[in-house]
């Protein structure tokens, strides 16, 4: 079978990084690797002239760090970061970054990223994970069933989720969860939320209702949101 390609580059200044990746990346039937950049500047000048799909974004680099990268482009390609350090994960996705990746990265983990990539445009091609999770609520290990998930809310040193009989309280991160649910239906539409896009009754500019909640929505993420309702209706 064909598959669709879509245009990705590497935008890091160590030559290792870059070999881990465009390996990885060749061993995906979906993804072209179009450009190497070693510099957010020189990056910033290819994606003016030419279409990309995904970049792969380093941090940590000299002249234009990613986040200052990501601040400087009106409209960012799908972004899925990657950097050595774990303290940037919570602003990163300020910017409405798709995956936050951690070097030395695995290619279990880089698949796991590419199909939350691929499941916004490709999902009758993506595996879906098992219907239930299991979290760790307290001293035991429960599961949770992902259609009966609203919402999920940061909260302080640990996580809410929302589900339609009951809130569990999970000492987890919310990006963890995330990890474990379909990225089609569950979206992140706020720096605290992340939804569950089929629960949604009614939006407006600034919230999402989901039964009788009102839940905001980050600026960053409205594109993103309307554009993934549009598909669930």
């Amino acid at each position: 079978m064909e598959h669709q390609q879509y245009k990705c580059m590497i935008i890091d200044d160590e030559p290792a990084s870059h070999y881990v990746l465009q390996s990885y990346i060749e061993k995906n039937a979906n993804l072209q690797l179009v450009k190497q950049c070693y510099n957010a500047l020189e990056a910033m000048d290819y994606i003016r002239l030419h279409p990309v799909d995904l970049i792969f974004l380093d941090i940590d680099m000299p002249q234009m760090s990613g986040i200052e990268f990501l601040e400087s482009i009106p409209q960012a390609p799908k972004t899925i970061l990657t950097t050595a350090h774990s303290q940037y994960a919570l602003k990163s996705y300020d910017y409405g970054v798709l995956d936050y990746l951690l070097k030395p990265i695995s290619f279990p983990r880089f698949i796991k990223a590419i199909e939350r990539f691929l499941s916004l445009y490709l999902p009758q091609e993506v595996e879906l994970p098992p219907l239930g999770i299991q979290l760790k609520v307290g001293k035991e290990t429960i599961e949770i069933q992902q259609d009966t998930i609203n919402y999920i809310q940061s909260y302080g040193n640990y996580v809410k989720v929302f589900t339609c009989e009951k809130v569990h309280i999970v000492t987890t991160t919310t990006q963890e969860i995330v990890s474990l649910l379909a990225a089609q239906h569950f979206l992140r539409i706020h720096k605290s939320y992340v939804v569950n896009l089929t629960k949604i009754t009614a939006y407006t500019e600034q919230d999402v209702s989901i039964q009788g909640v009102q839940i905001p929505i980050g600026i960053t993420y409205k594109r993103e949101l309307y554009n993934r309702l549009d598909k669930v209706e």
